[in-house]
């Protein structure tokens, strides 16, 4: 007797199978941390005091002061006014500013 030839018969792949067997993924990407520090209110001082540029310095109070910017650092500013005695300012009492009209 004689065997008959035997074929190979594959059941057929179920689409879920596919979905699962992706490639392995690499770590997920983290992002980064913003700068503490962007240099911007540095530049803008900067930029006023190279002009010498009159500001108007609003404080916390409402109070308006004129003058110019003669130097700056962390926490204070040091304004010089023509009508009256140059000061240094803290910063943290310091509302807004703008440049004078």
């Amino acid at each position: 007797m004689e065997s008959p030839i035997r074929k190979a018969v594959r059941p057929p792949i179920a689409a879920d199978t596919l979905k699962s067997s992706k490639p392995p993924t690499q770590a997920p990407v983290k992002k980064q941390v913003p700068p503490d520090q962007t240099y911007a209110e540095n530049f803008y001082y900067l930029k006023q005091m190279q002009g010498k540029t009159s500001m108007v310095i609003v404080l916390q109070d409402g109070e308006k002061l004129t003058g110019v910017i003669e130097w700056y650092d962390r926490t204070c500013l040091k304004v010089n006014r023509e009508d009256g005695p140059n000061l240094m300012l803290f910063k943290s009492c310091i509302k807004y500013m703008y440049k004078d009209e």
